[in-house]
């Protein structure tokens, strides 16, 4: 296992619901604190300044979220059963049967009425969360109260796992794949300096990266992410969005943004330019912090790199390490360029 999948499975094996990202948060410190000066904000985002040789003419600021999507415990009826709301997007239908782990590390077993026992229409719709339970195996209420309260968090229980022709299974490659690649960044000499931004809670308002980019008040601000890839049987090709191999992609417009057009542009140019493999987003969907980012303070141009991820925000996403690497070259080279643009 290579440095860079090494890293990557050490931060999708921590847990970081929405709201709750302190592990992730300490392990990033712990690992960028000898190559630049860090703070933790207010509102738990850590903001790292890379000192270069130089001052660019722009402010540039970095960012990728530490928060995954997960679960929420609500209430505990009698017989002990967690019900839970979700924290984020996530699918129904890849919820039931998932292992799941509470925050203090407690197993568990999201639950539901026996198929055996349900009527052909239930059989038929999708399940709603609120016919879910968490079984962690509790007598009673009181026996559950020892372990769990509402407000606790969970996550899917998931392994890390390298497969096939050069990919990774994991939980959490939202955004723990980006917050690989900027640590890999950081890690490396820069000509000129530039701040990396670790934010909270993107998968639930994305508010997070507004506070951090009202703090540093960048003129240039770039989301890395991690977005749906449709490259998979039974999509047509027009509607593929992006695909696993051809490198990090970027983004014209989503559901909360319309990007910057000449940082676009001139992402793509640099791209080429360094021989880096780049493709674009062919997709107005989804969402990023990039719209809290843009309208911060006096605002920022901004523009988002994602990698192309297939099931994000289940227990099984995957990415492609090729396109990890390729992502952590373009950064470098646009954190060299985009400062004197």
């Amino acid at each position: 296992m290579n440095k860079l999948v090494q890293l990557l499975k050490d931060l999708c094996q921590l847990d970081g619901v929405s709201g709750a990202e302190d592990q992730v948060r300490e392990y990033i410190k712990a690992q960028v604190e000898p190559y630049c000066e860090t703070a933790t904000d207010n509102r738990g985002n850590l903001i790292c300044y890379k000192k270069g040789a130089a001052a660019p003419k722009n402010k540039v600021m970095f960012s990728a979220h530490m928060d995954e999507v997960g679960f929420i415990i609500t209430k505990i009826d009698s017989d002990g059963f967690l019900r839970f709301s979700t924290v984020g997007g996530i699918d129904s239908r890849v919820v039931i049967g998932k292992p799941v782990r509470l925050e203090n590390g407690t197993p568990g077993v999201v639950g539901t009425k026996p198929i055996h026992v349900q009527t052909a229409e239930e059989k038929d719709t999708p399940l709603k969360i609120s016919e879910m339970y968490i079984d962690i195996g509790a007598a009673s209420k009181e026996d559950a109260l020892k372990y769990v309260q509402p407000g606790d968090r969970a996550v899917f229980a998931s392994d890390f796992m390298e497969f096939g022709s050069g990919r990774v299974k994991a939980k959490a490659l939202d955004d723990r794949a980006g917050c690989a690649a900027l640590i890999a960044l950081l890690q490396q000499d820069s000509p000129v300096d530039y701040t990396v931004v670790f934010t909270v809670c993107e998968e639930c308002g994305k508010m997070g990266a507004g506070n951090a980019a009202y703090s540093v008040k960048p003129d240039i601000a770039v989301a890395v992410e991690v977005t749906a890839a449709a490259d998979v049987s039974g999509v047509d090709e027009l509607d593929q969005i992006c695909i696993q191999g051809q490198g990090p992609c970027l983004s014209f417009m989503d559901g909360g943004t319309i990007y910057d057009r000449r940082l676009f542009k001139e992402g793509l140019a640099i791209a080429a330019r360094h021989s880096i493999p780049c493709q674009i987003k062919t997709a107005t969907t989804g969402g990023n912090e990039s719209h809290d980012v843009q309208t911060a303070a006096a605002g920022a141009r901004v523009m988002a790199v994602s990698l192309p991820g297939r099931y994000i925000h289940s227990a099984s996403s995957i990415i492609k390490v090729g396109d990890l690497e390729h992502l952590v070259a373009l950064l470098a080279v646009y954190a060299n360029e985009l400062g004197n643009l």
